[in-house]
């Protein structure tokens, strides 16, 4: 039976990778699922379980994803980066700076899809009306994916692996900003550092401005735009009361998705009868709301079970002795270990099976104290950067590299590899090492 239940899981990781005839993630995880039931890895008595693990998580994100796609829709991102392109001043490393930071302020208040699906094209489009080189703008791009993912950590919606392992491990959104706001701060700090090395010989040293559009002109529906910064500083709000009251994440968002949804599709009617301009509508509420990663949530369910099955048959035990060995030698072996392992694992087989695995293995490794609390934030490190080092490591990626072959900018996966190695590995050891030192300041 642990020979089914690892043959089901390579399968089904399979399926959702290479989707064949086009066949939705949802779907494929669901297969996966059906497989595991039949077969007797899971049980059904299971299923309740792996949908209280997931439900909030999926909902949320995809909430925070549909409140980005309206953003988006609104010319909310484009207008962010096209004074970012002013502000640069004609300095191509300033430029690259800002981009960086722009990025990394996207993911984390969006969640890092948003940022890498929906700023890229918006980075592309500015760096070639800026008449930068085929290179330049091939590294821009790469920048931006890059920073997508490490500057995913500093809240609990900045990553949809951050929400699974804040609700597996029953982490209050404050406590989780406490310790991961800093560390983020870390990890952003370092990615800049690699990226700039990286690039140097690619960032040009002056740009025009001239051919740069008005900020002013890339905001498609003002009302929405409008209507956005209302949203996000009740959600912010939001995010820090709803814990005590009992609300979970996913209403918060699921609440700032519903009124933006409203506003951009002008309902209910009655509230616009001023001026034409307000009565308007001009995003298409139905095209945002098919975009929206709904497949997400059978994937999540399906995958999960199939990662369960791993769990009943027992094949976590070894990681939960690996994992009980990083905590028994102190804090930085259980941060330092524990995220490495992810990372690699993440690399391998997918961020999202890899982040409930480790949950389960951390769960019982035994940890106590400093050195659990090490490892349950490792996990969201090296299931967060882990990623970056192969193409298959998270579904966004493989997305991203198909908006950059959309463009004309082919990346294969050769070349990615070469360079997810040299960019995510120093920025991983100095993010784990980080955590570790701050655990001790905070406690």
């Amino acid at each position: 039976m642990t020979v089914v239940a690892g043959l089901i899981f390579v399968l089904t990781l399979a399926l959702v990778i290479r989707r064949p005839g086009g066949l939705g993630i949802g779907w494929s995880a669901l297969l996966g699922a059906a497989a595991a039931l039949l077969t007797g890895v899971v049980a059904l008595h299971d299923v309740p379980t792996v949908v209280g693990l997931v439900w909030n998580a999926t909902l949320a994100f995809v909430a925070i994803v549909l409140v980005s796609l309206l953003l988006d829709e609104s010319g909310f991102f484009e207008w962010a980066a096209l004074h970012v392109a002013r502000w640069g001043g004609g300095h191509g490393r300033r430029l690259f700076v800002l981009v960086v930071l722009l990025g990394a302020a996207i993911s984390a208040v969006f969640a890092n899809d948003g940022a890498a699906l929906i700023l890229t094209p918006i980075v592309l489009q500015i760096v070639l009306a800026l008449r930068f080189s085929p290179a330049a703008a091939l590294g821009f791009a790469l920048a931006t994916g890059f920073v997508a993912d490490t500057g995913s950590l500093p809240l609990v919606v900045s990553n949809l692996v951050n929400i699974v392992s804040a609700d597996f491990f029953g982490i209050g959104f404050a406590r989780y900003a406490v310790v991961m706001v800093p560390v983020g701060l870390v990890s952003v700090a370092a990615s800049l550092a690699v990226l700039l090395w990286y690039f140097r010989r690619d960032i040009p040293r002056e740009y025009e401005l001239d051919s740069l559009a008005e900020p002013a002109t890339a905001i498609r529906d003002r009302l929405t735009f409008r209507a956005g910064w209302v949203v996000l500083g009740l959600l912010l709000i939001g995010y820090f009361t709803a814990e005590p009251l009992g609300i979970p994440l996913s209403g918060v968002l699921g609440g700032g998705a519903v009124v933006l949804l409203s506003v951009a599709g002008r309902w209910p009617r009655f509230l616009y009868r001023g001026a034409a301009a307000a009565r308007e509508r001009r995003i298409p509420v139905g095209k945002v709301l098919r975009e929206a990663p709904w497949q997400i949530v059978l994937f999540s369910i399906g995958m999960y079970l199939v990662v369960y099955g791993l769990r009943n048959q027992g094949l976590t035990r070894e990681l939960a002795a690996l994992f009980g060995w990083f905590g028994a030698h102190g804090t930085l072996s259980a941060a330092v270990g524990t995220g490495v392992v992810v990372a690699v694992l993440a690399s391998i087989m997918n961020n999202l099976p890899t982040v409930l695995i480790a949950a389960l293995a951390i769960a019982g490794a035994g940890a106590t104290g400093l050195a659990h609390e090490a490892m349950v934030y490792a996990n969201v490190i090296g299931s967060d950067l882990g990623p970056k080092i192969t193409p298959i490591g998270s579904l966004a990626t493989l997305l991203w590299l198909h908006v950059l072959d959309r463009r004309g900018l082919h990346v294969g996966w050769g070349r990615y590899f070469r360079t997810g190695v040299v960019l995510t590995i120093p920025v991983l050891l100095i993010t784990l090492l980080a955590l570790a030192a701050w655990l001790r300041v905070v406690g």
